[in-house]
């Protein structure tokens, strides 16, 4: 496997409109998730809202607006927020990994249970129309579903179902690890390993590898596509980012 020209650190990028469908607690936005190896970035360029986390400090109600960023780590349980034409460029570390499988919805535990069943619950069953958008709905509710209960119980001081919804994460996706480790290695390992391999030709008074500079440029390969959180345009970087379907 080779990803010879990835994007900086090897990230993935994509950009996001917020959803303003309205959820069962009166809320407009996108279905709640986390990552289990990945750290994500928002970088917001318009627009208003905020982003839901629940993490072991507890749950947060991070604000965002044009010019904001926000990010976090594996493990943390994240709910985009509609407040009016929120807009976010999206940076995640370690591209293809999320497209993986590395995000995990927060599904009853019922559904978490069953991979036939969340993989089924999780899926969309087109890229666009009235049949892939009814899906990505349905699925958000679902994660707000189990997301509520999670929320509740942080607030309220017991830490436990959230701990259990990353244990059964974990337990879900765990057979795809071999698979993600070598996209790592491919991919943000590589372009680490090429930086350190650089700084080894400059010490050695060797800098011919500068003869391989070059530039390049992208436009997003889909508008609109279903996402986690909202309306997503996304980049394909030959070799490098994966198609997702959310």
């Amino acid at each position: 496997m080779s990803l010879p020209r990835p994007l900086p650190g090897a990230v993935g990028l994509s950009h996001l409109r917020a959803y303003e469908w309205e959820a069962a607690d009166g809320v407009c936005g996108g279905s709640p998730h986390l990552h289990l190896v990945c750290t994500e970035a928002y970088v917001v360029t318009g627009g208003r809202g905020a982003v839901q986390t629940l993490s072991p400090q507890g749950y947060r109600e991070i604000p965002l607006e044009a010019g904001a960023v926000a990010w976090f780590t594996p493990g943390t349980v994240h709910r985009m927020v509609q407040g009016g034409d929120l807009r976010v460029t999206v940076l995640m570390q370690n591209s293809g990994l999320p497209e993986a499988g590395d995000a995990v919805f927060t599904f009853p535990t019922e559904v978490l249970a069953d991979p036939e069943r969340y993989a089924e619950a999780a899926r969309l069953p087109a890229r666009s129309g009235p049949e892939a958008e009814a899906a990505a709905r349905r699925r958000r509710d679902l994660a707000v579903e189990g997301f509520l209960p999670l929320r509740a119980a942080l607030e309220a001081g017991d830490p436990e179902p959230y701990r259990a919804f990353q244990r059964a994460a974990a337990a879900l996706v765990r057979h795809r690890v071999p698979t993600w480790r070598e996209l790592w290695r491919a991919g943000a390992l590589a372009a680490a390993e090429r930086t350190g391999g650089q700084l080894d030709a400059l010490q050695a008074g060797e800098p011919e590898y500068l003869a391989e500079a070059d530039a390049f440029d992208t436009a997003p390969s889909r508008h609109g596509g279903w996402g986690m959180c909202g309306r997503r345009d996304e980049y394909e970087v030959p070799g490098a980012t994966l198609h997702q379907d959310g």
